[in-house]
């Protein structure tokens, strides 16, 4: 099973914050699971951190725990990925369309994926399984 990792279950995750899933906390913590960044969700986390939005310091703190973890993919943001969007309408933010579109791409490979998010628009599209 891989686990695709949306922008707030990272940031939660890394900040240590209470709003983070039991379900998908366990996933993150677990020494074993085969995590997934999509490049779109490292650049928004960023993007975030720089912004003053988190209790994290620095957007290098995010950098630097994902280049430290050995279980971390990050999946470039590459056409595949950007014609998979094309049919997620029912979700109307394009960075939350990227992160899916990565997910059912890398289904579409053969790979058992499912999404760690609380995003109500993701969730309500049902287009892939998630963990919260």
């Amino acid at each position: 099973m891989k686990f695709v990792i949306d922008t707030h279950a990272l940031i939660w995750f890394l900040e240590g914050n209470s709003r983070l899933g039991l379900n998908a906390k366990a996933v993150l913590s677990d020494p074993d699971s085969q995590l997934v960044i999509p490049a779109t969700t490292l650049a928004e986390a960023v993007w975030i951190v720089e912004r003053g939005r988190t209790s994290l310091a620095s957007s290098k703190d995010i950098i630097a725990a994902v280049k430290a973890d050995e279980r971390v993919l990050i999946y470039p943001l590459n056409q595949e990925v950007i014609e998979m969007t094309m049919s997620l309408s029912a979700i109307n933010e394009m960075h939350d369309r990227q992160i899916v579109a990565t997910a059912l791409v890398l289904a579409g490979k053969g790979e058992m994926v499912q999404l760690l998010t609380c995003d109500k628009n993701i969730t309500a599209s049902n287009a892939v399984p998630i963990v919260w």
